[in-house]
């Protein structure tokens, strides 16, 4: 009777694997994600953008920051230099994005606003390329063209309210809100990256400070442009808000903004801000679903389009070494 050896599993199997799980956890993120743009455009209807960004973040920050008094103290010894980084961090990531995006979705459908979203790549290509050297080749170079193409018929679509804050053409102000948030979230997340890799801060401790701060701007930012009589929250609705604010806060700032920054230390800023251009396909199904909008096939054509562009870029990026082959057994533990 012959003894059996250790079961033989090919490398290359094994590292498809490890990676397909890797990504599908990527997509359930921004599945979640894009959930955000509904729940947030219920909470518009009773609340001002720059009071939900401020009660949010400041909220969510409190909890982040709760936590690691108790579970991790050591996480507050930090140098001068990093709470300066952690408070530039919070004014682009926190306060700017999210006020510039609020104020834009209450003009545009959750579908088209998550997609205009998805504009980050082309900001994220530029700032990688400053920040951390990432060379753009002709295939990257192809992919984001790719994308822009598949980008413009969505930026066509105007109606409604946002028809009548046209600023040229096919170009609204909302839309240039959104545009602006991309671009200050990018930069943002860019900096998260380097919070994470470089300053030696924790992702739940660069989340929850730069949160903190951020919701603590927004509400100074509040209390000068919103009537706060007592709170600017819409009559007999304070409960519907807090509740909205608090399925946002878990959602978003608990679960996808930790997600992220872990996800960061195994892709890149460029790829997994393609990746979020499946973003407007679940937008657009969490939009029909909670708020009856109608889903615009011209915006799932253009996802299409984007997406080759995604495909070509993160083959590029593969080749290029900035998404980095572990060993196997590091893959899946």
């Amino acid at each position: 009777m012959t003894e059996s050896g250790p079961p033989c599993y090919d490398e290359d199997a094994l590292f498809f694997h490890a990676v397909t799980m890797l990504i599908s956890l990527v997509v359930a993120l921004y599945a979640i994600w894009s959930s955000t743009f509904s729940i947030g455009k219920m909470a518009l209807a009773f609340s001002p953008p720059v009071f939900l960004t401020g009660f949010r973040m400041f909220l969510a920050g409190m909890l982040l920051l709760g936590y690691l008094v108790i579970a991790k103290r050591s996480s507050f010894q930090l140098k001068m230099k990093q709470w300066g980084f952690l408070f530039i961090l919070g004014f682009f990531s926190v306060y700017l994005t999210n006020i510039l995006e609020f104020w834009g979705l209450q003009y545009l459908s959750a579908a088209k606003a998550s997609f205009i979203y998805s504009l980050s790549p082309f900001f994220s290509a530029l700032f990688s390329y400053i920040h951390f050297g990432e060379k753009m080749n002709r295939r990257k170079w192809l992919g984001l063209g790719i994308g822009f193409v598949g980008f413009v018929p969505v930026l066509l679509l105007q109606t409604g309210s946002e028809d009548l804050l046209s600023v040229w053409k096919f170009l609204s102000l909302p839309s240039l809100a959104l545009m602006g948030a991309a671009l200050a979230g990018v930069y943002g997340w860019v900096l998260l990256r380097l919070a994470v890799k470089q300053s030696d801060i924790s992702p739940f401790m660069a989340n929850g400070t730069s949160m903190f701060l951020g919701g603590a701007m927004a509400l100074v930012h509040s209390f000068f442009v919103d009537s706060w009589n007592p709170i600017p929250i819409a009559q007999g609705h304070v409960y519907d808000v807090t509740k909205i604010v608090l399925i946002l806060t878990f959602l978003s700032n608990i679960v996808c903004y930790n997600l992220y920054g872990m996800m960061l230390k195994r892709y890149t800023a460029t790829f997994l801000s393609f990746m979020g251009l499946l973003s407007p396909i679940f937008a657009s199904l969490t939009g029909w679903v909670l708020l009856g909008e109608p889903i615009s096939w011209t915006i799932f054509c253009s996802t299409a389009v984007v997406s080759m562009g995604l495909w070509i870029v993160y083959k590029a990026e593969l080749k290029q070494g900035y998404i980095v082959r572990k060993q196997p057994e590091q893959e899946l533990s």
